[in-house]
C-alpha cells in the first residue's frame, strides 16, 4: 500500500509517492537523496519517531503510523565542494519585497473591518498556554524565520542555522518579559523548530505560548492589495489583564507584519546565509541591551523602535 509523504527541505517541499508501508526509513532517505542530493547518512528527519524516539534506519514506514501526505522536515546538506556549500541560498521574496510601513499612508489598524477580524480571532483562535503569564512582566513577541533562524540555508542541524546568541538573548529577556513566538507558518513547524533549536526545553527561560498563521488576519491596502499581518490585538484581547500597547514589543524581519500595530513593531535585520554570517551577526547582542533599557519604562508608546540603535547609544553614553 502506497504511503505518500511530503518532505520539506531547503525552503521547498518534495512529494514522495512511490514508497509503501513495507519500505524502511533508509529507503525513504535513499529516495530523498535522488531528489535533493543529500546523502542518507547526512539526513536528519524531524517527526519520524517510534515510542518517542527518532526512528532508526531499519524501521518500516508502516510502523510509524503516518497519515497520508504527512509533512516532515529534513535537515542535511549536500556533499559538495566548499565553494558550492558557501554559495548564497535563494533570496527570500518576502524580505526583498517588504516595504516600509510608513510608505502605506492609509492607516489600517483602526478600520472597522480589520478590528472585527481581530475580534473573531480573539474569540475563535485557541491559545495553548505553555507557561502562565507573569504579573508585572512586559511582553516580547518574536518571529522565527530570518529573525531567530535561517530557514532557507542548508545544514546538518538546526543549531547551525540558529541566530548567534539566541539563548543568551532569551535568557536575558525572560528576566523582564514574557516571551511569545509567532510565526507565519503552521504550529507543527513552529514546534519542530523550537525543539530543534532547544528553545522549548531550555532551563534558563520559558515560552509563554506560541501562535501560528491561523492567528493572523488579512488586511487590504490601496497600494499593496491584500496583506497578511500579525495583529497584536489578538494577544491583548485574550490576555488583557497582562498585556497591552503600553508594555508590548514585537520583533519581525518583515515590516508589513506590523501594519495593525506599527508603534509596537521593531524591524530586525534578517539573519540569512548562516554559513557566512554566523560568526559576525551581533544583532541579538545589541537588542538584548535595548530590551533591558526600555524595560525600565512604564509606557512603550513614547518610543519609536525604528531608531532603537540611536536610543541605545544615547542611553549607554549617559
Amino acid at each position: 500500500m502506497a504511503l505518500p509523504i511530503i518532505v520539506k527541505w531547503g525552503g521547498q517541499e518534495y512529494s514522495v509517492t512511490t514508497l509503501s508501508e513495507d519500505d524502511t526509513v533508509l529507503d525513504l532517505k535513499q529516495f530523498l537523496k535522488t531528489l535533493t542530493g543529500v546523502l542518507p547518512e547526512r539526513q536528519k528527519l524531524l517527526g519520524l519517531k517510534v515510542k518517542g524516539k527518532p526512528a532508526e534506519n531499519d524501521v518500516k514506514l508502516g510502523a510509524l503510523k503516518l497519515k497520508p501526505n504527512t509533512k516532515i522536515m529534513m535537515m542535511g546538506t549536500r556533499e559538495e565542494s566548499l565553494e558550492d556549500v558557501l554559495c548564497p541560498p535563494p533570496d527570500n521574496d518576502d524580505v526583498i519585497n517588504d516595504f516600509d510601513i510608513e510608505d502605506e499612508v492609509v492607516e489600517v489598524e483602526n478600520r472597522e473591518e480589520n478590528l472585527l477580524k481581530v475580534s473573531r480571532r480573539v474569540k475563535e483562535y485557541k491559545v495553548e498556554v505553555l507557561n502562565p503569564p507573569r504579573e508585572g512582566k512586559k511582553l516580547l513577541v518574536l518571529d522565527v524565520d530570518y529573525t531567530l533562524f535561517d530557514h532557507r540555508s542548508c545544514a546538518e542541524t538546526g543549531v547551525e542555522l540558529m541566530r548567534p546568541y539566541l539563548h543568551e538573548f532569551l535568557t536575558s529577556a525572560y528576566e523582564d518579559y514574557d516571551i511569545v513566538i509567532w510565526s507565519a507558518t503552521n504550529m507543527k513547524w513552529i514546534e519542530a523548530k523550537m525543539k530543534e533549536l532547544g528553545v522549548s526545553t531550555n532551563a534558563n527561560y520559558k515560552i509563554t505560548f506560541m501562535l501560528d498563521s491561523a492567528a493572523m488576519i488579512t488586511v487590504h491596502t490601496p497600494r499593496r492589495g491584500l496583506i497578511d499581518v500579525k495583529p497584536l490585538g489578538v494577544i491583548w484581547g485574550k490576555f488583557s489583564e497582562f498585556y497591552s500597547k503600553k508594555n508590548t514589543i514585537m520583533f519581525d524581519d518583515i515590516g508589513r507584519n506590523f501594519l495593525m500595530n506599527p508603534q509596537n513593531g521593531l524591524k530586525i535585520r534578517p539573519f540569512m546565509k548562516a554559513h557566512l554570517n554566523r560568526d559576525k551577526d551581533k544583532e541579538l547582542v545589541k537588542l538584548t541591551q535595548y530590551l533591558k533599557e526600555i524595560a525600565k519604562l512604564d509606557d512603550f508608546l513614547e518610543l519609536n523602535h525604528k531608531y532603537w540603535e540611536r536610543y541605545l547609544s544615547k542611553k549607554q553614553g549617559q
